[in-house]
């Protein structure tokens, strides 16, 4: 999780700084940080989703064996 969080931060970091107007400089960094926000919260709720779904695999699996 901590590797893929790091590729996306230093992704929007390169795109960031391509495409990043000095003008601007403060209002892209809120559209870039509102981006990570919305990921984040949708990584939450598909753990929060698929969770119990998982445990219940896991759990039928290690009865199994």
């Amino acid at each position: 999780m901590t590797g893929a969080y790091a590729h996306l931060i230093a992704f929007l970091t390169v795109i960031s700084n391509r495409f990043e107007d000095r003008e601007e400089r403060g209002a892209t960094a809120v559209e870039y940080g509102l981006l990570v926000g919305l990921i984040a919260i949708v990584m939450i709720t598909g753990v929060a989703l698929v969770g119990p779904k998982l445990e219940t695999l896991f759990t039928t699996v290690s009865g199994k064996l």
